[in-house]
């Protein structure tokens, strides 16, 4: 991709998963990096990893819920290597359980990183990008914001998850509506996996102190926390496959990135419930047996 060749990349979410495999794709095409992530430690560790590939780094760490520090991260891009070619916002958390239990400080965090990330790095990079557009018309610039198959179906005992994903698929709708307004040198995309293990099963390890409220996990938390780790772990499509897919994307010019076309099928029985008005399909319809499995924990759960 010859406009991203020697380039500039942002990637949040950087020490791992998706976030560190884009890096590392990223260095091989001989862009200059910016990793950042809320894991000091682990984000050290990832810089040195993707230097070694003969890549220039720039490590961040950042919470990417605190848009000063979002803000901050772009100065320091353009200090060290000028506007960005590829921003990566996707950096994110999961947080499972009833609707209904999540605490005002659940609500907080996987909002703060999971959306307002996004946001942050929308607002921030895109004016820089559009500028350096208008200056340069051999500027080629791509946002690809990290949304889920869940930001396209709503599967139960996992809410805070689905709302904040559903608007980062709509917010990158926007986005990419938005920009053909007013250039064609930048573009957006959007990315959808699956179950990728990558790490997010186990992103309360990162909870920030001021985002803990002190409650014990409720049953049913604790049954959606189960049935992540299973998932997740269980997973067969790479985060580096991902990764690869996202670059391919952005070679294409194709907004949607999907690990697993396959669920769109689900996806595609939804939007039929809302088109005819009819009451929302059991997303279990397919493998009744999981269903009763998530019904059965929660009645044993009450």
């Amino acid at each position: 991709m010859s406009h991203l060749q020697g380039g500039v990349a942002v990637i949040t979410g950087a020490a791992s998963g998706f976030g560190l495999e884009a890096s590392r794709v990223a260095a091989q095409r001989g862009m200059r990096v910016v990793m950042a992530d809320v894991q000091a430690g682990a984000l050290d560790t990832a810089a040195a990893e993707v230097a070694a590939l003969g890549a220039e780094v720039l490590p961040f760490t950042l919470d990417v819920s605190k848009a000063e520090q979002v803000q901050a991260m772009a100065e320091a891009t353009l200090a060290r290597f000028g506007t960005p070619n590829f921003v990566f916002n996707n950096a994110g958390v999961g947080a499972g359980g009833l609707i209904w239990e999540h605490t005002q400080k659940d609500w907080e965090w996987v909002v703060g990183v999971n959306l307002m990330g996004v946001a942050h790095g929308v607002r921030v990079f895109t004016p820089l990008m559009l500028a350096a557009a208008k200056a340069d018309p051999a500027f080629r610039g791509h946002v690809v914001n990290t949304a889920s198959m869940a930001g396209l179906l709503n599967a139960p005992n996992m809410g805070a998850y689905n709302v904040t994903k559903h608007a980062v698929v709509s917010l990158s709708e926007t986005l990419f509506h938005d920009l053909s307004l007013v250039s064609e040198q930048v573009q957006a995309h959007v990315l959808c996996p699956y179950f990728v293990p990558t790490g997010i099963h186990m992103s309360h390890r990162n909870r920030p102190t001021e985002m803990k409220d002190g409650a014990r996990p409720t049953k049913s938390q604790l049954v959606a926390q189960a049935m992540s780790t299973q998932a997740v772990t269980r997973g067969k499509v790479t985060a580096a496959e991902v990764a690869q897919w996202v670059f391919d994307a952005m070679d294409a010019g194709r907004f949607y990135v999907f690990s697993h076309p396959q669920a769109l099928a689900g996806v595609q029985l939804r939007l039929e419930d809302v088109v005819s008005g009819r009451n929302p399909t059991s997303p279990f319809a397919g493998k009744p047996e999981i269903g009763e499995q998530l019904r059965q924990a929660l009645r044993d759960a009450g």
